[in-house]
């Protein structure tokens, strides 16, 4: 099972309408998957999971345990401030060590309201990746220009729908 992860805790994000889509796409493909929405994080996780308080906070283990039941992962990552979300790294820090994540695999997909697609993003949370262990998948599309290219919830780029197919079939082989 491939978990999808909604790399936001942002209420109604376009990341969650193609953390669904590729979701989709890989059940058209045989795959299964779930989605996991770091909104679902309890909202203390920061002061009650982290550092001296790593593993005692029930509820953020147990949305750590459902991460670590897959061997690979899609992110979801829209760019903040020309990176990734602060949610995102603070739910990687609070990760027991060693990270649950070693050794797995991943596909990034950036997106942005801007023309980079969170590309800047994905380099940084591809090194934070890579210096956890994860293996990270080469293709990383990036989506530009989100809002322009979607109507009605629905990705109307061809070619964004394309390499987010080609990733999906990458994955599987990977």
């Amino acid at each position: 099972m491939v978990k999808i992860i909604v790399g936001t805790n942002r209420k109604n994000a376009v990341s969650k309408t193609i953390a669904e889509l590729y979701q989709s796409i890989l059940l058209d493909k045989g795959v299964e998957s779930e989605i996991l929405e770091l909104q679902d994080l309890p909202i203390d996780f920061i002061g009650s999971a982290l550092y001296e308080n790593n593993g005692k906070n029930p509820e953020y283990n147990a949305f750590v345990d459902r991460l670590r039941k897959a061997e690979k992962y899609v992110f979801i990552v829209p760019e903040y401030n020309g990176s990734f979300p602060g949610i995102l790294k603070t739910f990687i820090d609070g990760m027991s060590y060693p990270n649950p994540l070693k050794n797995k695999k991943s596909a990034l997909v950036g997106l942005s309201s801007g023309i980079g697609g969170g590309g800047i993003a994905l380099s940084h949370l591809s090194d934070i990746f890579n210096y956890l262990g994860m293996h990270v998948l080469a293709l990383k599309p990036k989506l530009a220009q989100i809002e322009r290219n979607m109507s009605d919830s629905s990705l109307t780029n061809k070619l964004y729908l394309e390499l987010l197919h080609q990733q999906a079939e990458m994955l599987i082989e990977f």
